[in-house]
């Protein structure tokens, strides 16, 4: 610990401006975690209870089943079976779950792309630090007798790269962070597009078997 404080006091006010910025992409991407993994177990959820009410063809018990539900899927869905009630094509049932997706996805990638901003802030701050402490070293150097320039440069630059340093650990970790959420929400998006397809499917099979009983009939 008092190596770590050490690093810290001696890398100037740059370390502190970093490692706020570092506190804030974290808590941005604990949030996003949080949020993106509740939305995954709803949606997984409602999805077990609405798939086998489409594929028996009670798709009213599907719509109030969905319309109970605050999950993003069911959402789409009750675009989808809104609309199929009175839609003559299924291009116009797909558009309005396109709609109802379109809606859903912003909720999903909301705050994502801050978490990488913050992690290149991190490290352009960690490199302005090493800047000034370098200026700052030069200009302390210039005026120190010749025998103790070397000395004093060589412990001046060292100090001054601890921001170089910091910046880098808190902007390699927000980058990693970045890079899962942004993977998990397109997994997310695909699961729901993947739902959507499914309900047409099941939607275009029930209205075959209804055309070919009632051409039966």
């Amino acid at each position: 610990m008092t190596t770590i404080a050490q690093f810290f006091n001696e890398g100037g006010i740059f370390m502190y401006f970093i490692l706020a910025v570092f506190l804030v992409g974290l808590l941005i991407a604990l949030e996003r975690f949080i949020y993106l993994n509740l939305t995954q177990t709803r949606n997984q959820m409602v999805w077990k209870k609405l798939f086998p009410l489409l594929t028996a063809g009670k798709f009213k018990s599907a719509m109030e089943e969905a319309k109970n539900s605050n999950s993003a899927v069911a959402k789409i869905l009750v675009y989808g079976l809104s609309r199929s009630a009175y839609a003559t094509r299924h291009d116009e049932i797909e558009m309005a779950m396109e709609e109802g997706l379109m809606e859903a996805i912003p909720s999903l990638e909301r705050r994502t792309n801050y978490i990488a901003t913050y992690a290149n802030i991190a490290t352009l701050l960690g490199l302005l630090g090493t800047i000034m402490g370098l200026i700052t070293a030069f200009t302390a150097v210039a005026s120190a007798d010749p025998s103790q320039k070397a000395d004093l440069l060589s412990a001046s630059i060292s100090v001054a790269m601890n921001t170089t340093a910091f910046g880098l650990m808190a902007a390699i970790p927000l980058l990693l962070m970045f890079t899962y959420l942004q993977s998990k929400t397109n997994q997310l998006i695909d699961s729901m597009e993947m739902a959507s397809v499914k309900f047409l499917n099941v939607f275009r099979q029930a209205q075959s078997q209804k055309q070919q009983g009632n051409g039966q009939a």
